[in-house]
């Protein structure tokens, strides 16, 4: 979910989501009485042709979901049958949500359907547990336009657009009603398995922070109040318990550039930590200490592990993101992914038997990320 940590590019981590890619013209969308379509190609190919070696230890019978442009944060229905996600691409300026069907029938690759109004930058959907809802933010009631790129004369920074504000819709993208209401950013959005409440990032109170509230918008709460991003937040699956991505400055210096960049609507990300906490905010504890950027924390079903993406095992560059397992503890961490480039937002099914994730692997242009799901192999 970000501001997505990475702005989906990879040039992420320090440079991503801003690219512009050509397509082939074989990529190019499809509009269909004013619904937007994304292309297909080859789904199913060998374990061997998409994965290396070690990274088939924990995934088998991969297959990749979409084909070219920007492809993230994928994330399950609850009947595990359908995918939301965000794409940019070509024909696509800015990042808009559609749904893809998990499974088809012929075994082929799956169309892709918008369900977003088309117009400015969305991001983080979700569905609701029933079915009837769809859960999204969207710069849209702003401006119709792509909001402007952020100065990178500052350095890498995130942008944090204050027209992001969330919105439910049916599945199919109609009866669009406006959730959030309060100035400044709010997104970043995910509901509990029960229908019940929604965890979102806000800087309503002026500081990027965690709020919950109930799913008809009402009952907000802040969890969160420490100096600096705390966002990207998933629920476990008895909803208990919050995961997240944090970054709080320490020094002077580095709580002087925090405060400057974010009253001029940015963010610097750098040393993002997975934290852990209970629904209610209370029994906050780090569970990562390692100093890279982790970020797309996920549960598994079992409520005691987290599946997470990182640069770790890049620290001279910071390109390579990977997937990664730990305990909530923060022992027994386990490399899952070892693909160059890009590897992140994982979500496990309802049963914890497949994954989805978005990988740069078998792109066929700069920067291209694209959606793959596997079974899960313990």
């Amino acid at each position: 979910m970000f501001p997505r940590l990475v702005d989906r590019s990879v040039k992420i981590v320090l440079a991503r989501r801003l690219v512009r890619i050509s397509l082939p013209i074989l990529l190019s969308a499809v509009v269909l009485y004013g619904v937007r379509f994304l292309p297909v190609g080859r789904s199913v190919r060998a374990d061997g042709e998409i994965l290396l070696p070690q990274e088939q230890k924990h995934l088998k019978n991969t297959r990749q979901l979409t084909f070219g442009g920007q492809n993230a944060e994928a994330y399950f229905s609850a009947d595990d049958k359908q995918l939301i996600f965000q794409h940019q691409g070509a024909e696509v300026p800015c990042d808009q949500i559609y749904s893809i069907a998990v499974d088809t029938p012929d075994g082929k690759a799956p169309v892709a359907k918008l369900l977003s109004t088309g117009k400015g930058r969305t991001t983080c959907s979700y569905f609701f547990p029933a079915g009837d809802k769809i859960l999204f933010s969207s710069t849209h009631a702003a401006s119709p336009d792509c909001p402007p790129k952020p100065d990178y004369s500052h350095g890498y920074v995130w942008p944090i657009y204050n027209s992001y504000q969330i919105y439910t819709a049916k599945p199919d993208g109609t009866n669009l009603q406006q959730l959030t209401h309060a100035a400044g950013y709010n997104a970043e959005a995910t509901i509990t398995r029960d229908g019940k409440h929604i965890v979102f990032t806000s800087t309503r109170d002026g500081d990027l922070d965690i709020y919950t509230m109930d799913a008809d918008g009402s009952n907000v709460k802040q969890l969160t109040h420490e100096l600096g991003y705390d966002g990207g937040a998933f629920w476990s699956y008895d909803g208990t318990k919050i995961v997240y991505r944090a970054e709080h400055p320490k020094t002077p210096e580095e709580i002087k550039d925090y405060k400057e960049l974010l009253a001029q609507g940015l963010i610097r990300p750098g040393n993002l930590e997975i934290w852990v906490m209970n629904a209610d905010g209370s029994n906050k504890h780090q569970v990562t200490h390692n100093g890279a950027a982790n970020f797309a924390p996920y549960w598994f079903p079992d409520g005691k592990r987290i599946i997470f993406a990182s640069n770790q095992a890049d620290p001279k560059n910071g390109r390579d993101f990977d997937l990664y397992v730990i305990s909530e503890d923060g022992t027994g961490q386990e490399r899952i992914t070892f693909h160059p480039d890009f590897d992140a937002f994982p979500m496990f099914s309802s049963d914890g038997k497949r994954l989805v994730w978005a990988s740069n692997r078998l792109g066929k242009a700069p920067h291209e990320t694209n959606i793959f799901i596997a079974d899960w192999m313990e």
